[in-house]
Parts: structure tokens; sequence; C-alpha cells
């Protein structure tokens, strides 16, 4: 299973990004699939999850509605869209895919991860 994560970039506060998460060796209509997030000092902080029926992703408070996760099955691939960006949203996002039958916001709960993708932004 390998996950690829890409799309970060350097904008300024209040813009828009799409982080996009291609994964192989495993269907995004049968595992749970993580977006995570980890500023510069931080710990590794949940955003959000779209689970295998997509019409119950889950997302931090911190980004509830502005943050939107969504997936086409066809490429399957995850993508999170970020609207109204800050400066606290600064950090590398992963992308991760969860366990058989689990679906949560526990980086436990999680055993296969993209690598980082950098999302700076300036204010």
């Amino acid at each position: 299973v390998q996950l690829q994560a890409s799309g970060g970039g350097l904008v300024q506060a209040g813009a828009s990004l799409t982080l996009s998460c291609r994964i192989t060796g495993r269907a995004t209509t049968s595992y749970a699939v993580g977006w995570f997030r980890q500023a510069s000092g931080k710990e590794r902080e949940f955003v959000a999850v779209i689970p295998w029926t997509p019409n119950r992703a889950g997302y931090a408070d911190s980004v509830k509605g502005r943050f939107t996760v969504s997936r086409d099955t066809a490429k399957n691939t995850v993508y999170l869209q970020m609207n109204n960006l800050t400066p606290e949203d600064t950090a590398s996002y992963f992308c991760a895919s969860a366990g058989p039958g689990v679906c949560g916001l526990g980086r436990s709960m999680y055993d296969y991860w993209g690598q980082g993708t950098q999302v700076t932004v300036s204010s």
C-alpha cells in the first residue's frame, strides 16, 4: 500500500488550495482515508477523514466549514479542498489509510502513511 500526497504550496491568507492523495494497493471504497497535519514543533493532529461511505466525513473543529474532503473512486484518489486559509493552517499535511473496519481521528487507527506535502500560508 502506498499513498502519494501532493498539492501543497505557498499562499496568502484567504486563499484556497486542494491537496491530493493518490492511493495504490488499497481501495478508498473499502478503507477510510484521513488527513493529518503537523506544524513545526507540534504534534501531528487530525484534520479530516472520509470513510468508505463518503457521506459521513468528519472534520476537526479548527477546519470545519473551511475544508472539504472528497474522493474520486475511479482514480482512487482522495482530495482535501482547503478554503479561507489562515497562517494557523501552515503545516506539513499527511494522508493516511486506516486499518480494516476502522475510521476515526486517532493516529493509531492508520497503518499506512504518505509523505507530507507542505502548506505555508502567509499573512
